[in-house]
């Protein structure tokens, strides 16, 4: 078995926070991450990435919103699984702010944690959505 990507254990433990942050509906994603990553073990490999996506989505969140919401005409955000609503926010976010990550690994990626933790139609509304938010952001 290959070790884990640092990029792709470092997303899940974005999610892990912006699952809490979100479902609780207080404080920042920042303070959430500090609360909620606390004497937790998460390897010093990940760290890196876990604050830089944490960063980018507390500097880019009402943006990584609205071009989700745009990218799904008939849906709204706050009516998605909030696993859903968060894997969408984690492949937005490093398609618009994190522009070492490929688009198409974004999204990947995205679809990688809808697999794990979604439920089974996630996976396929995750890879449509964001493929739509990746084309709107190259028109931009």
């Amino acid at each position: 078995m290959r070790p884990a990507n640092p990029r792709s254990r470092a997303r899940s433990w974005v999610l892990q926070v912006l699952y809490g942050w979100d479902t609780a509906g207080d404080g920042t994603v920042r303070e959430w991450a500090r609360d909620a990553l606390h004497g937790r073990s998460v390897s010093p490999r990940y760290r890196p990435y876990i604050d830089r996506l944490l960063h980018a989505l507390e500097e880019h969140l009402p943006e990584c919103d609205s071009r989700i919401e745009a990218s799904m005409p008939n849906w709204r955000l706050n009516r998605l699984s909030a696993i859903d609503r968060n894997i969408l926010r984690i492949g937005t976010v490093e398609m618009m702010a994190i522009h070492d990550v490929p688009p198409r690994v974004a999204i990947h990626e995205a679809i990688r944690l809808a697999e794990r933790y979604g439920s089974t139609d996630s996976p396929g509304f995750v890879n449509g959505v964001l493929d739509a938010v990746g084309r709107a952001i190259a028109d931009s």
